[in-house]
């Protein structure tokens, strides 16, 4: 980046649904090239909220930026429309994979690709997505809706990879998956921003996020109540209380939990 800033900065953000219901209060979050950002938080949180906001899909769904900003690698992309921002350089993967459950792995892979005119570099991407995924390399001639729901996920991904992104939204991608593809999940995410792309996960696993998180923010309510590390907060005992599920059966989920019940000197 040309000015030394984050690659995203999202800036004292309020959001409407419907002009009546607000579902972000001044939230400000950023990511920086390469780095894994987790955005955590309970049910209706507002952590899809944030990514609609930043993919600008918001208007789909009824709802509006009232206050705030959303900058990309410095430049503020409110207003545009989702196919602009993904030629800026965002691609994302939406809670429930998605894929086009009609078309072969091969044709969801190269619909993933159908923004970029580089014929030679749209290869060279395909081929690190099988090199990544190789189970997909197997599966290139089958169709999408009969994969497994883990198989599935890797599809969505290296689809949204074809776009060869700077910035990568993950909604949910452990959602429903055994633990031991949650496992190749993680390391995944881990591999993509190790070759430089950096990810905004949403995520209601918070040990898995937490555990290769750089930097992490819990929402409530639409208010960002805590932000630090992602090895900070998983050591903090009021978070590990909280939402890890210590002492409570080992809960490690966010999607039982309906409030935060944060201590005073937590309120921002």
């Amino acid at each position: 980046m040309g000015d030394g800033g984050p690659l995203l900065a999202v800036n004292n953000l309020e959001v409407l649904y419907g002009g009546a219901v607000r579902a972000l209060r001044g939230v400000s979050l950023e990511v920086g090239e390469g780095e894994i950002v987790a955005l955590l938080g309970a049910n209706g949180a507002g952590k899809t909220t944030v990514l609609r906001a930043v993919s600008g899909l918001l208007s789909e769904h009824s709802g509006r930026v009232v206050r705030g900003d959303v900058l990309l690698d410095g430049t503020s992309i409110l207003g545009l429309g989702a196919p602009a921002i993904v030629r800026r350089g965002l691609a994302q993967v939406m809670e429930g994979r998605r894929v086009f459950a009609e078309l072969t792995v091969d044709d969801n892979l190269r619909a993933g690709g159908f923004t970029r005119r580089d014929r030679a570099g749209t290869r060279q991407t395909y081929e690190r997505v099988l090199e990544m995924f190789p189970i997909l390399a197997t599966r290139r001639r089958s169709v999408a809706g009969y994969l497994s729901g883990g198989e599935q996920q890797m599809l969505a991904i290296g689809r949204a990879l074809m776009a060869d992104p700077r910035l990568l939204l993950l909604d949910e991608p452990s959602l429903g998956l055994a633990p031991l593809i949650q496992e190749q999940i993680r390391d995944t995410i881990v591999a993509i921003a190790e070759t430089g792309t950096s990810v905004l996960l949403v995520e209601q696993n918070a040990m898995m996020a937490l555990s290769i998180a750089h930097r992490a923010s819990v929402l409530e309510n639409g208010h960002v109540v805590r932000e630090g590390l992602g090895s900070e907060l998983l050591g903090d005992e009021e978070i590990r209380e909280a939402y890890l599920g210590m002492g409570e059966r080992g809960r490690r989920s966010f999607r039982d939990l309906k409030t935060y019940r944060r201590r005073r000197r937590w309120t921002a």
